[in-house]
């Protein structure tokens, strides 16, 4: 079984959203994987990228210890992208331990 959680009130701030998610939101995570969750993801509002170092090590060291469930975070405002994701997701279970920012805009034509 897949859960999602979504996370919010994170600050704007790298260091301190960081600190908040660990204070905040790991207990939740790990209770959800101790649980009955075969697989995890966390959704996060995008931020700058100065985030991105601290969003990839929290999901790539949750999903090592908890392996052999899977740990994967999507960083993502637009819905419909988020939809399509978590989807992906259910049905792909060799991916774990990804930081995967969705722009919900597609990468355009490459040909042109």
């Amino acid at each position: 079984m897949q859960e999602v959680l979504r996370i919010d009130g994170l600050p704007a701030n790298a260091l301190d959203a960081a600190a908040a998610f660990h204070a905040n939101w790991l207990g939740k995570a790990r209770s959800l994987l101790d649980g009955g969750a075969d697989s995890l993801v966390l959704v996060m509002a995008p931020a700058a990228h100065d985030h991105a170092d601290w969003r990839r090590a929290a999901v790539r060291d949750l999903a090592r210890a908890h392996a052999p469930k899977r740990v994967n975070l999507l960083a993502s405002d637009d819905e419909t992208a988020i939809a399509a994701a978590l989807d992906y997701l259910a049905h792909a279970p060799g991916l774990t331990g990804q930081f995967l920012p969705l722009d919900g805009h597609g990468a355009g034509n490459p040909a042109g």
